[in-house]
């Protein structure tokens, strides 16, 4: 059983972070946002059909390595698979000026992701950001105005 302790550290009450919507390859947009992760500059999907936030075990192992990742007795569903192997780790995530102190996070396998977005000539993201995240912030998500908007 886990139990999420996350630590909410006090901010601002709003927070505005800039959208980067990007074409694939004429298919559709997805809205990617700069995030931080253990002090890490990286970049995130914001998806807000995933019903959790969920990161890349190796992008993830390569900024935290090892001891952060907890195998999950639940397999994941979506992103492209009928179900994969979970994993959790706790990291310190900061959308903005938004600091979420030891998030406790999905970790999946998001290689293939990475791959069709290499092979569009984009670059790799961390993971993706759900809706237990967007719901918690009451995110307001702006398209023409390219911002995605928290308020803690």
């Amino acid at each position: 059983m886990f139990f999420n302790l996350t630590i909410f550290k006090a901010g601002p009450k709003e927070v505005e972070l800039p959208l980067d919507i990007f074409s694939l390859d004429g298919d559709g947009y997805h809205p990617k946002i700069e995030v931080v992760i253990n002090g890490v500059k990286l970049k995130a999907i914001l998806d807000t059909g995933a019903s959790k936030t969920a990161l890349d075990h190796d992008l993830l192992q390569s900024i935290a390595g090892d001891q952060v990742f907890h195998l999950d007795e639940k397999l994941s569903t979506g992103l492209g698979t009928n179900s994969m192997q979970c994993y959790r780790a706790t990291v310190d995530l900061k959308l903005g000026e938004l600091e979420i102190l030891e998030y406790d996070t999905a970790v999946l396998d998001l290689s293939h992701i990475n791959i069709a977005y290499e092979k569009l000539g984009l670059e790799k993201i961390i993971g993706v950001i759900g809706s237990d995240i967007l719901v918690r912030y009451k995110a307001l998500i702006d398209y023409d105005k390219k911002v995605l908007i928290l308020k803690s």
